[in-house]
């Protein structure tokens, strides 16, 4: 049923693979940079809050 409603030539969902810690690339998208932004939003939340007090 689902491959019917897939229009020809688009990437289906299934052929996504595992993501692979042994290139650089990938672990600096999807580990470094998460962690980067999370701490970046904790520190402009406490310097936000700080200018309030």
């Amino acid at each position: 049923m689902l491959l019917n409603q897939l229009p020809p030539g688009t990437q289906n969902p299934d052929d996504n693979f595992p993501v692979d810690f042994k290139d650089p690339f990938e672990v600096i998208v999807f580990v470094i940079l998460p962690m980067l932004i999370i701490i970046g939003y904790i520190l402009w939340k406490r310097k936000r809050k700080k200018r309030k007090d």
